[in-house]
């Protein structure tokens, strides 16, 4: 009896060893399947962050929208511009002719639609410049950049797309 109870154990071992290899096939088949579609999450993850991909939201998608092509269109903001500021010891006048320019009817149609907020902040900026800063040619190019992002300013807080305007151009110039 004693040669039978190691033949059983050995038996006893081999029944437990099958479900051990299925158990591992098994665990085998699911690690792989787990590995496949963490990958898989992993790489939509960088495809969607990549900059070739922006998964934006409509409202963001309109607002990057790109720039009609087309001609130019100009919009003269009239009458022109009259405000009086300090001079050396002597009160002085600018009057100055604004157009504005985009390439968008869209634009030009929102911006005319706010025309008075739009002179009301150039009327400030106008009036608060230097004779002798205006007198130069970098002078008058820092006041056209300042002038063009307060319009955009007045564009972007109207829900337009501010970077359509493309341009503030003054037309006249006169100090005295």
């Amino acid at each position: 009896m004693a040669a039978e109870i190691p033949v059983v154990q050995a038996a006893d071992k081999t029944a437990s060893a099958k479900p051990s290899g299925k158990r591992k096939l098994l665990f085998i088949i699911v690690g792989s399947v787990a590995v496949v579609l963490l990958a898989a999450a992993v790489g939509a993850a960088w495809w969607l962050s990549s900059s070739g991909h922006k998964a934006a939201a409509p409202a963001e998608a309109a607002k990057a929208a790109p720039a009609p092509a087309g001609p130019p269109l100009f919009l003269a903001l009239d009458p022109p511009f009259v405000v009086n500021f300090d001079g050396e010891q002597a009160v002085r006048f600018l009057q100055i002719t604004v157009q504005l320019m985009s390439r968008d009817q869209a634009t030009i149609d929102m911006l005319k639609t706010n025309d008075p907020i739009v002179r009301n902040d150039l009327l400030l900026l106008f009036g608060n410049q230097k004779y002798a800063q205006l007198a130069t040619r970098e002078g008058k190019e820092g006041l056209r950049d300042q002038a063009l992002a307060d319009v955009r300013k007045v564009l972007e807080s109207a829900g337009g797309h501010p970077e359509r305007v493309e341009a503030v151009y003054f037309t006249s110039f006169v100090m005295q």
